[in-house]
Order: C-alpha cells, then sequence, then structure tokens
C-alpha cells in the first residue's frame, strides 16, 4: 500500500511484554501490505535513569559523553523490538542513527536534523523487512553520537516520513490530543482533527503530546500525523492543514499550562538598543529559549525588561544577564504559571482576551505577564490560582 513510519514513545515499550505486543501490532499492519519503518524511544524512565548515573559521576558530565550516553537507551528499544519480530516468524532488522546515517548539527543536547540517507532503509523495505530505528539521535560531522532534545523522536519520525514519502503515525498512552489535559481537566473533549499552527502553539506551551519541532517539520512539508493509543482501535487524532470552511466554528481548540518556567525582571537597564540586542544575541547564542519579552518606556533612559526562561536554563541564563546588570535590579519570580489558550477561529473572532481576562478579574486570578498572537493569549499567573483558571476558561469556552 506504501510507507508507514510509526513511532512507539518510552511508555510504550516500557516493558517485554508492551514489546512483543507492539510486534504483533506491527506484523498485523504488515500483512496488511503496507513497508514499515518504526521508530522507538527509550523505554520507560531509561533516559531519566542514564542522565542519573551521569550526574552520578560529575554534577556537569561532558554533553559529547552524555549523548553518548543517553543514546544507548534508544539502541536497546530498538533491538529489542526488531528480536520480538523475528521470535515471531517475521524479518526485521534495526538501525541505529550512526548506520543509516542520520546527519545533524548544533550544540550537544538540543541537535537538528539535517539529512538522513534512507538508502540502507529502502533497501530492506524491498527485502520484505520491518524497519526499526532509533528515534532521539543523529551524527554530527564529526561522526560524534548527538540527541535531538527531549521529544526527539516525534521529530526523527516526521523526518523518515518526510524523506521516505510516507505517512506517519504516532503511538503513546494517551488516544489522541484533548482540548486540556484530562488529568487537569475531567470533562476535556478529544479532538478529531488540530491545524498543525494550533498544535505547534500547544506543544510549545506545555501540551506534552508531540514535540514542538517535529509539528514544525510536518508543517513544512505537509505531512498529516495521526496521533493515537498504542496496541488500541481508540480512534485518535489527526494533525494536519486547517480546513478553512470551519475557520468561525470556534474561537479557541484548546488550552495548555506550564509550571517550567521562571519570570527573570531587569529594572533599570540602559535603553541602548545595542545594549538591548547584545543581551538578546549572547543569550540566544548559548542556545537559551527565552519567552514573554516585555519592556516599559524609557525613564531617563532607563527602562524594565521582563522575560521568562526555563527552569533549568536558569543558571546558564543568569551568569549572562550579571554581565548586563547590577545584580540588585535582578529578580527571579519563580512562582508562575505560563496559561493560554489557542485557536485559529481567532483569527476571525474578537473579544477572546477580554472574555478570559474577565474570568480572572471575577475570580480574583492576578495576570503577571501577558504576550499575544493572532491564534493564541498568553499570560502568567501564581502557580495557586492555575487549577481554578483551568476550570473556568475551559467551561467558559467549551473546551
Amino acid at each position: 500500500m506504501g510507507i508507514v513510519v510509526q513511532k512507539y514513545g518510552g511508555s510504550s515499550v516500557s516493558t517485554i511484554n508492551k514489546i512483543k505486543n507492539i510486534a504483533k501490532t506491527l506484523i498485523n499492519k504488515k500483512e496488511e501490505g503496507n513497508d514499515l519503518v518504526v521508530v522507538v524511544s527509550a523505554m520507560g524512565d531509561t533516559t531519566d535513569d542514564l542522565i542519573s548515573l551521569a550526574k552520578g559521576i560529575s554534577k556537569n558530565p561532558d554533553k559529547r559523553e552524555l549523548d553518548a550516553l543517553m543514546s544507548t537507551g534508544e539502541m536497546m528499544s530498538c533491538a529489542l523490538l526488531s528480536m520480538a519480530i523475528r521470535e515471531l516468524g517475521y524479518d526485521s532488522i534495526s538501525y541505529t542513527a550512526y548506520q543509516i546515517d542520520i546527519r545533524t548539527s548544533g550544540q550537544y543536547g538540543k541537535c537538528l536534523i539535517d539529512d538522513i540517507d534512507v538508502t540502507k532503509i529502502k533497501e530492506s523495505l524491498k527485502k520484505g523487512k520491518i524497519v526499526i530505528t532509533a528515534g532521539f539521535q543523529g551524527v554530527n560531522k564529526n561522526g560524534d553520537i548527538t540527541t535531538l532534545g527531549r521529544g526527539g523522536s516525534d521529530t526523527s519520525a516526521v523526518a523518515l516520513a518526510v524523506k521516505l514519502n510516507g505517512v506517519c503515525e504516532i503511538y503513546t498512552d494517551v488516544d489522541g490530543i484533548y482540548s486540556v489535559d484530562p488529568r487537569k481537566y475531567k470533562y476535556a473533549k478529544k479532538l478529531d482533527a488540530i491545524d498543525y499552527e494550533e498544535m505547534l502553539e500547544l506543544s510549545s506551551l506545555g501540551a506534552q503530546v508531540m514535540h514542538s519541532r517535529s509539528i514544525e517539520l510536518a508543517q513544512k512539508y505537509q505531512i498529516p500525523i495521526y496521533v493515537g493509543l498504542s496496541n488500541s482501535n481508540i480512534k485518535g487524532t489527526i494533525i494536519k492543514g486547517v480546513n478553512k470552511m470551519n475557520l468561525e466554528s470556534k474561537p479557541v481548540t484548546g488550552l495548555a499550562t506550564s509550571d517550567d518556567d521562571i519570570a527573570v525582571n531587569l529594572k533599570e537597564i540602559d535603553g541602548n538598543i545595542n545594549i538591548l540586542s547584545n543581551l538578546f544575541e549572547t543569550i540566544a547564542s548559548r542556545k537559551i529559549n527565552i519567552d514573554m519579552i516585555s519592556q516599559t518606556s524609557p525613564i531617563n533612559g532607563k527602562v524594565n525588561v521582563s522575560f521568562t526562561v526555563p527552569k533549568d536554563e536558569q543558571e546558564e541564563c543568569m551568569s549572562i544577564i550579571k554581565n548586563f546588570s547590577n545584580e540588585r535590579n535582578i529578580s527571579i519570580d519563580e512562582d508562575i504559571t505560563k496559561f493560554s489558550i489557542v485557536g485559529i477561529g481567532m483569527k476571525n473572532t474578537s473579544g477572546v482576551a477580554s472574555k478570559m481576562f474577565k474570568l480572572f478579574s471575577d475570580n480574583n486570578i492576578n495576570v503577571k505577564m501577558i504576550t499575544t498572537s493572532e491564534i493564541r493569549i498568553t499570560c502568567t499567573i501564581s502557580q495557586k490560582d492555575k487549577n481554578k483558571a483551568i476550570q473556568i476558561v475551559a467551561e467558559k469556552f467549551y473546551l
């Protein structure tokens, strides 16, 4: 029928029994006439365990060696799944990133895929084999093993679907994409389909079902992604291009929250644009992701600047900021939740922001920072207000 690229997350391959069940599912799919390429993550909490081992050796392990260590988790899943398929009498072969030349560039732990040589994969498919590949990893120009960052196996799967002109299916421990995390709002609705733009925003804002870079790649090459529950017939969700006929049906598609950031506040910085440019350029050169930047109007040539940064990059970010601001003018707010609503229908609907902030006002929820785009409204609130905010906003916007 065609080439199907499937990806199975860590929870889906966390035990030998689960791996055996996936092997049976793949064989059934193969018997339907599909050529199968399967991307696997490391088993369960293996990646976290490997990081803990490294931290037992060094508080700041060498990033090259850490990538080499973390890549072993996917290699193990890869080989075990291939063995399970062979045990059931079907031909299979596993490949690491090195063997199929998944070329990457960038910093260790955060690399980007430049290209993939799919020659070996195509040859194996022609021989009737089910191909299993290790996700999350690649090889740089020096021949070093690299990793793509958290959730990188999603990106591996989409990249392979692009190169093989196939379809992409992501299987995990949830049965699709919901308007709100069902663990946070029990009435959350599962979506039959969601637009690339909306999914990209939700992924980058805290929704953990998909990795944001994989959505960017899928949108660029118009690769639809099916997201569903492993070893189940329950219908999942399709991520694809928007149906413009339904633009005005619902302004808000989803809601996402994240407690993974801090707010950095810099008071009385010199308002010279060159200084601000150098500050953010230096932060960017260290691959630190900042968000929600706001700045006051100049007073006596001085401005106040605020932005959010991931908690795990706080120490590195602070080492940079101290070169641009007096320490007494730097304050950190750790008590923030990023709260976002997303919907492509916002492009043609007015009053969405006023409705949300009226809800916050009526329920004594204080808003600290705000940023918006055509299809997103993001603000920061105190973490104690998160659950209340989710309930009232989800109910008001029928999520």
